[in-house]
């Protein structure tokens, strides 16, 4: 019989040839098995299964529901296999997971937001820059934080106002068009960076400090971090979801910062 890490592995590999991210799943799948390898437990069961997702006594009654069905996904793709598996049911933790709605920001708190997420800790700060630039981007395209750090410097085409989202929902490729304002934005945020990076690590097009790649919880970090100094946003702030909206539901708009706005006379147009 295959060891439990031996079918995670070979999961996770399936799943991301369909196409799934499974940032938050995978790590906690890791987690799951090395707490079943602590239990010395060979195969999964529902009981098994059911004391690691409630685990964190601090979690909530939807989050041990979810931690329960990212495992029992898992166990049903290992029962396959492994006939002694048990699939943990659904009745165990029914509770579901409800989405909070999202925060549609103003005008004016996207240009207080990206003022004061310019200046932490300081002006010349690339962390600065790059963060505020990914802020003011999702703001004018409605693109998702995760398309938007996965940006590549051949992705952005600045002299036909394109960009190329490579890294999309179920890996799809897409052509986004910019509106003259956001390519001038891009533009300016480019010579900055190649003045404070000149030989960057990564072919990102938004460079952390140490001329990386953004990472995501860096990003939400400092999206919250913006977000409460500035008093703008929800009391419970978890990342610019509100962003992505914010460009979807106003293609046209404009605002008086000087972000940009985006295209809609291309058909490649997504809005």
């Amino acid at each position: 019989m295959k060891t439990l890490s031996t079918h995670l592995e070979e999961y996770l590999k399936l799943r991301h040839k369909l196409g799934f991210k499974l940032f938050l799943a995978g790590g906690l799948l890791h987690r799951f098995v090395r707490f079943a390898q602590e239990k010395q437990a060979a195969f999964i069961t529902s009981k098994l299964a059911l004391e690691w997702a409630t685990q964190p006594a601090d979690c909530s009654p939807e989050q041990w529901a979810e931690r329960l069905g990212i495992v029992r996904r898992f166990a049903k793709f290992v029962s396959g296999m492994d006939p002694r598996t048990e699939v943990p049911p659904q009745e165990l933790l029914p509770h579901r997971y409800r989405r909070t709605s999202p925060y549609l920001y103003t005008d004016e708190e996207v240009s207080r937001l990206l003022e004061v997420s310019r200046h932490l800790p300081d002006t010349m700060d690339l962390r600065a820059i790059s963060n505020s630039t990914l802020f003011g981007l999702l703001a004018v395209t409605g693109m998702r934080v995760g398309e938007a750090i996965g940006l590549d410097r051949r992705d952005v085409d600045l002299h036909q106002g394109i960009l190329t989202v490579r890294h999309g929902k179920f890996n799809k490729v897409r052509l986004l068009p910019l509106h003259s304002t956001t390519q001038k934005k891009l533009q300016e945020y480019e010579t900055v960076r190649e003045q404070l990076c000149p030989q960057p690590a990564s072919p990102s097009f938004l460079l952390s400090e140490r001329g990386t790649r953004l990472k995501y919880c860096t990003v939400l970090r400092w999206f919250v971090c913006a977000s409460k100094k500035s008093g703008c946003g929800p009391p419970s702030i978890i990342g610019p979801r509100g962003f992505m909206i914010y460009g979807t539901c106003l293609p046209l708009k404009s605002f008086a910062n000087g972000i940009g706005r985006i295209s809609t006379s291309n058909p490649f147009c997504p809005h």
